[in-house]
């Protein structure tokens, strides 16, 4: 509490609700008995004026461009870490000392196996089930194979549940793929870090020998850094309310990986790699400019803007260097998807129009171009960000359970249907 105080008029009752502060970041007024005391509920569709909980992990300053993990900057921890290292502040608040990121990393690295089983499991989904409907089924169903770690209650199976997927999940995103692809699935090996682990399982096979290049499996990690949390956005929402009830882990995990399906938020990428693709050459970019400024025009430049940031998306800036990596080691110097989204960011960052509404190029506009270089097809993007994304939905669904004030989820609503009124008989209607 601040010792400061809001005060609220309705129908001539005047009520003084208390401002919350946190360590940074706009102060919040508890509504909390706001019905108590007036019967009345507050209004705010999406919730973008609402705090749903306290949170010690991520904090978002969309108006200055920062993201902060456990008061670390993203371009800190993108720069000198690596993602196991992120995964263990998020989960446990403090940087691990070298000792404990080598008992980490041990840990995760051994578990990423997946329960034989598993890979019959698989064969039920179409051949050609796209990877994330393949993702939501198995990740829902890991609480019926490693059902001694569901019990919330008891913090060590919470905490198994949480190693357990953060290692399983680049298994089964890439079993996802290679079955999307009809290739046969290969198996995690303990000796490569976990993004080269990935890149393997995803593009190795058995008939020929597979080597990690170091740089792609950087711009692997990097990714994954980038994506692992984001405060409350809708995915970890849903994961928080999921989880409020008391479901399952692997449940909430699931729920989240169904959220983030959607195309306004794990499908940008996507988008925006399409829309890099329908524009096709720099010299075509003015019309579709004139097209997004026209308001009776459907086009949107996707990979623009964010429903946070304000500023510049500070993420975009490393995923931008990143590109350029993957690209020249790649040997796509000359790539016309390149040459387009370089020119529009070019635009984005001089032309008033895209100024005046700060539509700045977000972490989308470069992370598509840069999984398709890496060789994964659009399919498979959100289930990337899915995989990466998994430890800050585990670290925001451990907060939650030992939240003293967690309670089940509940938002109110404003009925706009009919009032009460009798049932007529059929013959009489």
């Amino acid at each position: 509490m601040t010792g400061k105080s809001a005060v609220v008029t309705v129908d001539d009752k005047t009520v003084e609700l208390p401002v919350r502060s946190g360590s940074i970041g706009p102060d919040v007024v508890d509504i909390g008995t706001l019905y108590k005391q007036t019967g009345q509920f507050t209004y705010d569709p999406g919730f973008t004026s609402t705090a749903s909980c306290e949170s010690k992990i991520t904090y978002i300053d969309g108006d200055q461009g920062i993201l902060l993990h456990r008061g670390y900057p993203i371009e800190q921890l993108a720069e000198h870490g690596d993602f196991l290292e992120v995964c263990y502040l998020l989960l446990y608040g403090e940087l691990p000392t070298k000792a404990q990121k080598v008992d980490f990393d041990y840990r995760v690295t051994h578990h990423t196996m997946v329960h034989e089983q598993m890979s019959r499991f698989f064969t039920g989904f179409r051949r050609d089930a796209h990877p994330m409907a393949v993702m939501c089924g198995c990740v829902g169903a890991l609480s019926a194979f490693y059902h001694d770690s569901t019990d919330i209650t008891d913090p060590h199976q919470r905490m198994v549940a949480s190693l357990r997927m953060i290692a399983k999940m680049p298994t089964l995103a890439a079993m996802a793929y290679k079955y999307h692809i009809g290739q046969p699935f290969v198996y995690p090996k303990n000796d490569l870090d976990y993004a080269s682990n990935f890149l393997r399982m995803c593009f190795a096979v058995p008939c020929e020998e597979y080597t990690v290049n170091p740089v792609l499996a950087r711009a692997m990690d990097r990714i994954f850094i980038l994506h692992a949390d984001h405060e409350q956005n809708a995915s970890t929402s849903t994961v928080r309310l999921a989880g409020s009830s008391g479901a399952n882990p692997f449940a909430c995990i699931a729920a989240g990986i169904a959220c983030l399906w959607g195309p306004a938020h794990g499908g940008a990428n996507e988008a925006a790699l399409n829309m890099l693709a329908e524009i096709g050459s720099v010299d075509r970019i003015p019309e579709f400019i004139a097209r997004a400024k026209d308001k009776n025009d459907p086009f949107r430049l996707m990979g623009f803007g964010h429903r946070v940031y304000k500023n510049y998306d500070p993420r975009a800036k490393i995923m931008q260097k990143t590109t350029h990596e993957v690209l020249a080691e790649l040997g796509h110097k000359d790539d016309p998807l390149l040459d387009v989204a370089m020119e529009l960011e070019r635009i984005a960052l001089t032309d008033s129009y895209f100024i005046e509404k700060k539509l700045y190029p977000n972490i989308d506009f470069y992370s598509g171009i840069t999984l398709k270089a890496l060789g994964f097809p659009t399919t498979m993007f959100t289930v990337l960000f899915a995989l990466a994304r998994t430890v800050g939905w585990i670290a925001q669904w451990n907060e939650m359970i030992e939240d003293p004030e967690q309670r089940i989820g509940r938002p109110r609503q404003l009925y706009i249907g009919e009032p009460e009124r009798d049932y007529v008989p059929v013959s009489k209607r």
